[in-house]
């Protein structure tokens, strides 16, 4: 069993970012398709910005986000500070705020997960 913690960290400007965020999405649907694999899929800093654009149905990425949707959690404060406290709500997205009102990393990696960021 894999316990894997992918973090999109990646904003929504420039094609790297959409690199990023596309590589980051296909890396957790690897750890979904495998049912003794553990997956949280957190999306904070910038890359929080990417929810309201993953939600949209005519995203290239709507479908693969979907499908993922249900490992989704989302950094508190930074869905605040980027703006996108609504769209998080509206998806109905866990936010996480253990630490500052931030992920907590440490708890992540004192329960074996493996980090990975985009």
């Amino acid at each position: 069993m894999t316990k894997a913690a992918i973090i999109i960290l990646a904003g929504t400007e420039g094609h790297e970012n959409l690199g990023r965020l596309a590589n980051g999405l296909e890396a957790a649907a690897e750890f979904a398709q495998n049912d003794e694999d553990d997956l949280e899929l957190i999306f904070d800093g910038a890359g929080t910005q990417w929810i309201p654009e993953l939600e949209d149905e005519d995203s290239d990425y709507h479908e693969l986000y979907q499908s993922l949707k249900d490992d989704v959690a989302v950094c508190d404060y930074c869905s605040g500070a980027f703006g996108v406290e609504d769209a998080v709500a509206d998806a109905g997205l866990v936010t996480l705020d253990d630490h500052d009102g931030h992920p907590s990393i440490r708890s992540l990696v004192d329960d074996d997960y493996e980090v990975i960021t985009f």
